[in-house]
């Protein structure tokens, strides 16, 4: 099987690629990637070590897939990922848009000239942002959890949130982005006949991940808890209780094993969240007291002022996709964080890599 993985050096594309390389004898592997984050260089030669063949591509340049070998799947693994992209000052409206749906429609002609299936890999970001903030909630401990006994909205379950949630606007332009991208490989795979599976993932996590504040907040709390930086808990009147679940990429890989080798029936379920779930989810105070039991006491300021598209709980319910492929995160949170605080030891300067 000839797969290509675009995003390959990326925290993510990295970690699957070395997890399908383990597990899939017969795999033809290609990587793109266009450098454009900082630190993602370093993770070429791990790509190419599992025997990954890279080409330096732009998905945004629809000249630059041309140039790449036909295959017979695609993950998409390529994205700006942050849910500030176009108003935070560090990317444009448009390079939002043109990597992460321009991106798409490239990618997508390059599946239906070859007729390659298609993963996309897609986010919780797609869901409305004012029927999340809406949710009742209530404070347990030093964390956030829904009101018991409630009336849950449509897509929201004692687990989490489901497939069903509202992903009425306003979601982020990141968020419209990956919702549009999501429709458009919908309608590609259906009009021009090859598979097509979408997975919306909640916060991937795990050793080398090029954290900042705004994704990866996992990996960037615990590395910048080693260092002099000043780390505040944001809105939410400043205590920290904001909640949300993780997961790792290689059980991501479980999943996307399993869509490689089943292209599905014609009317299928295509749209799959996936996430650690409540056992997998912590809060950010949470969080601080894991740190001070591994590294210490450090101090963690108070902001009260609300920063945009924060949300104070997002749990994936991963039901659906347990129901097709009997699946669910196998590592814990705890292992993950472990993995994490192993490599901020022996990587101190790890946010100057990533320039968080």
């Amino acid at each position: 099987m000839r797969v290509l993985i675009t995003g390959c050096c990326g925290f993510v594309g990295t970690s699957v690629a070395e997890t399908l390389a383990g597990q899939q004898s017969g795999l033809a592997l290609h990587g793109a990637d266009n450098f454009i984050r900082s630190g993602v260089h370093l993770n070429r030669s791990r790509f190419e070590r599992v025997g990954g063949r890279f080409w330096h591509a732009d998905l945004r340049n629809a000249s630059d897939l041309d140039a790449l070998p036909a295959v017979d799947w695609v993950i998409d693994a390529a994205a700006n990922p942050s849910v500030l992209g176009g108003i935070d000052g560090r990317s444009s409206v448009r390079q939002v848009v043109e990597h992460n749906l321009v991106g798409t429609v490239n990618v997508l002609e390059y599946c239906r000239r070859h007729g390659a299936g298609l993963i996309l890999l897609s986010t919780s970001r797609v869901y409305s942002i004012p029927a999340l903030a809406g949710l009742r909630l209530e404070v347990a401990g030093t964390r956030f959890k829904l009101v018991e006994h409630a009336a849950l909205p449509a897509g929201l379950t004692s687990a989490g949130i489901n497939e069903r949630f509202s992903t009425a606007a306003p979601i982020s332009l990141y968020g419209a982005t990956k919702l549009s991208s999501e429709v458009l490989a919908l309608e590609y795979g259906r009009t021009f006949g090859f598979p097509v599976w979408i997975n919306r993932c909640g916060v991937l996590a795990g050793a080398g991940q090029f954290g900042t504040a705004e994704q990866g907040i996992f990996s960037y709390w615990l590395h910048a808890w080693r260092t002099p930086r000043r780390l505040r808990y944001i809105g939410f009147e400043g205590r920290g209780f904001q909640v949300r679940d993780a997961f790792h990429p290689r059980d991501l890989t479980v999943v996307l094993a399993q869509q490689l080798s089943d292209p599905g029936e014609p009317d299928a379920d295509r749209t799959f969240n996936l996430g650690g779930g409540l056992e997998g989810s912590m809060s950010l105070a949470e969080l601080s007291a894991w740190c001070v039991e591994r590294f210490g006491p450090r101090p963690v300021d108070a902001d009260l002022t609300p920063r945009s598209f924060d949300l104070p709980w997002i749990v994936m319910d991963s039901a659906q996709a347990c129901a097709r492929w009997d699946w669910r995160p196998r590592l814990a949170l705890h292992q993950i964080l472990g993995e994490i605080a192993d490599h901020a030891e022996q990587n101190p300067g790890w946010l100057e890599v990533c320039r968080a």
